[in-house]
């Protein structure tokens, strides 16, 4: 493992207030927040620090900041000290704060105190040390002072030909020193910063952010720069012709602090030897699943409640949560079942008319080793995994869950859906698992099939010489 990840920049208090609104203020059209909690947590550099912390419980994560000797500072030393080893460097003023008010989910306003900034001088050799130790340097910007301090970028300078250095800039902070491995704006932040300098800061979209990237790179003398482009995931210009866009996965939630998910992902991507576009990739896929946990907000619950930052391991969901979900809002739950080998316009066609039966539409999908005890030792063609990656993808599926059994009716025991649907060739034929449906009150239906579709075809015709392919084979 390489030295560790050490994180320079400027932090903040944030502090969700969340209640509940039931009734307007009687001297004003503002809403009542009643039943208020506090819960507080570190925004900026260390909420970036807490992040890498918990996302890499072996690695240690070093966190460089300025704090001030007043109440916001120690509640963020207390907050980070559990988790993160803190260089502390003087801040001048107070430490800022922003206070969000909400109710529920919903923001209400937002208060921001406090006007600290680091103050320039000399640094211990903590600071000197730390980054004589560190694998992999996050520079995380927010305009407070930190990029500004001398002795600061004066070690930073001296540290890019030999370590990567990731950048989250601020447009009021400084530009990235020359040589960093990757900066990573989001997509405003591009815009002002390119136009400041001037580049054209005119335009939305890729091309748009294309554009930024790669003059901005040329400024910075950066090896890549990594315009974060929300829900459309981030584009990377690395010195390539073409840039290199990751897509976001699929997330909704509260997105503040994605930007410090993201960056702190890419970080950590590089710290274990990884290329610019495997940063890129890492960071999207953090600040996607940050976002789809909850964000920021989630994170100071998790925070107050049990004192760690750990995001709970996700996973995809469950096919039993799906349909206890859909039942408890008075919904019907629809479930299919088969091997899915290789997904075609008949499979397709029966899920979409299952999923308009119902509210919810849950796949069960013979194993491995079941589709070997009823197809043969050459099935299935792909991997029980794979199947079901590719079911999941489809909209029409909430869900998918995997069953070793010869027949699904042990897991539909379980399921309990109220609609069991199979095609309609197995008309006139005994269903095993009909009994176990109608145990319950659920029903069978058997659906209209698009003829001439069967993965058995499909391979029978890919592996005949007929096809017309010169291998013989499905091109």
């Amino acid at each position: 493992m390489s030295g560790p990840l050490v994180v320079i920049g400027d932090t903040l208090l944030d502090v969700d207030i969340v209640g509940e609104a039931a009734r307007l203020c009687p001297d004003a059209p503002v809403p009542v927040i009643g039943r208020a909690v506090e819960r507080p947590r570190p925004g900026g550099a260390g909420l970036a620090a807490l992040l890498a912390a918990a996302d890499r419980p072996g690695r240690d994560v070093v966190l460089v900041t300025a704090l001030a000797d007043d109440d916001p500072g120690h509640r963020l030393r207390a907050l980070l000290a559990p988790h993160v080893e803190m260089v502390a460097l003087r801040l001048g003023g107070g430490t800022p704060c922003k206070m969000r008010v909400r109710a529920g989910r919903h923001p209400v306003a937002r208060l921001d105190v406090g006007d600290g900034e680091a103050a320039d001088g000399p640094v211990g050799p903590a600071v000197s040390d730390a980054l004589a130790e560190a694998g992999t340097v996050l520079v995380s910007d927010y305009g407070r002072g930190m990029t500004r301090h001398r002795a600061v970028r004066s070690l930073l300078e001296r540290l890019t030909g030999r370590t990567p250095v990731v950048w989250d800039p601020h447009p009021r902070g400084e530009p990235p020193v020359p040589g960093v491995r990757l900066v990573t704006p989001n997509e405003d932040e591009a815009a002002l910063l390119a136009a400041a300098l001037g580049g054209d800061g005119g335009g939305t979209g890729l091309s748009a952010a294309a554009r930024r990237a790669r003059f901005l790179a040329g400024t910075w003398n950066a090896a890549g720069v990594a315009v974060t482009l929300g829900a459309r995931g981030a584009l990377l210009h690395d010195g390539a012709r073409t840039p290199f866009l990751v897509p976001a996965e699929p997330a909704e939630g509260d997105t503040c602090g994605a930007g410090d998910s993201f960056a702190a992902g890419a970080a950590l991507a590089l710290a274990d030897g990884g290329a610019l576009t495997d940063a890129v990739g890492e960071g999207v896929r953090d600040a996607s699943r940050f976002v789809g946990a909850g964000g920021a907000s989630e994170l100071a619950a998790r925070l107050a409640e049990t004192g760690s930052p750990r995001t709970p391991a996700p996973r995809e969901a469950d096919a039993f949560e799906v349909a206890e979900r859909t039942r408890r809002a008075g919904g019907t739950v629809v479930a299919t079942g088969g091997c899915f080998d290789l997904l075609h316009a008949g499979h397709v066609s029966l899920l979409q008319q299952a999923r308009r039966l119902g509210d919810c539409l849950v796949v069960c999908v013979n194993s491995d080793a079941s589709v070997r005890r009823r197809k043969g030792p050459d099935r299935p063609v792909t991997t029980a995994g794979d199947r079901v990656r590719v079911l999941r993808a489809l909209a029409d599926v909430d869900a998918a869950v995997v069953f070793d059994d010869d027949t699904p009716a042990p897991l539909l025991e379980r399921l309990r859906p109220d609609i069991w649907v199979k095609g309609a060739d197995y008309a006139g034929s005994p269903l095993p698992e009909a009994g176990v449906v109608r145990s319950y009150g659920g029903e069978v239906v058997l659906l209209p099939l698009l003829e001439g579709r069967s993965t058995t075809r499909l391979l029978s015709s890919a592996r005949s010489p007929s096809n017309g392919s010169p291998a013989g084979g499905a091109r």
